[in-house]
């Protein structure tokens, strides 16, 4: 089945689809990193000026590891940021910490999207690890003329389904914090109008593309194992 041509059109599409947006975000982000801002802060600075802004004392600022390994952990209420943007006085450096703040903003207010993420990740991890291959045994045992081939083969879209909400729900949880972060560096000036919130609002746009191009390679996904399972244009071969 991993050799249909449709599967492998899919394939196709969706690694040049997130090649293209990874070159894109890489491309903004080493670019940004050339935009020095005025207010001369670190990334770990912007972070904790608007956690404190925000009224947030309970999230603590780390270093971590690893290029563009940035994210906040809604768990242990830690906002993780990678040697480049912890250290980093650049446009870049500031629209990232501030996205990160975004998200433990977003987490101290209840925001309705971050929190239907969190709760459907144990779903979306088992959806996207056993859906596919509930699909392909169900197939199989329709093949050989098995009624609960077809049962099978609808638990696992349905469970692939919720790896795709998953993805859905993330767009909008990421655009929100990045339009958040614009927002409040504007506000608090640690960036200035023009130039250096020009070169924020593009990296942060890229980065977000990223998250709308895995809603769309899961999407395709999708539809394809519907379609696998007799779902979409009845199909059951």
């Amino acid at each position: 089945m991993m050799l249909d041509p449709l599967y492998m059109m899919i394939v196709i599409v969706t690694l040049a689809l997130s090649g293209g947006v990874s070159m894109m975000v890489k491309s903004r982000f080493n670019a940004g990193q050339q935009v020095r801002i005025r207010s001369g802060l670190t990334g770990a600075d912007v972070a904790k000026a608007i956690l404190a802004d925000a009224g947030i004392t309970d999230v603590k600022v780390l270093c971590h590891k690893g290029y563009l390994s940035d994210h906040y952990n809604p768990l242990n209420k830690t906002l993780n940021l990678s040697p480049e943007v912890f250290n980093g006085i650049s446009a870049s450096s500031a629209g990232v910490a501030a996205h990160e703040v975004g998200h433990a903003i977003q987490h101290a207010q209840g925001y309705f999207p971050m929190w239907l993420r969190s709760a459907i990740v144990p779903a979306a991890n088992l959806g996207s690890q056993l859906g596919p291959w509930l699909v392909i045994i169900g197939i199989v045992l329709m093949s050989a003329g098995r009624a609960l081939g077809h049962t099978m083969a609808l638990v696992g879209v349905v469970l692939f389904a919720a790896a795709t909400l998953f993805t859905l729900v993330t767009v909008p949880v990421e655009f929100n914090a990045s339009a958040r972060a614009k927002k409040i560096l504007a506000r608090l000036d640690i960036i200035q109008q023009g130039r250096e919130y020009n070169t924020v609002s593009g990296v942060l746009f890229a980065a977000g593309l990223t998250y709308v191009a895995a809603a769309i390679s899961s999407i395709l996904q999708l539809l394809y194992w519907a379609y696998r399972a007799g779902l979409l244009g009845n199909r059951r071969d």
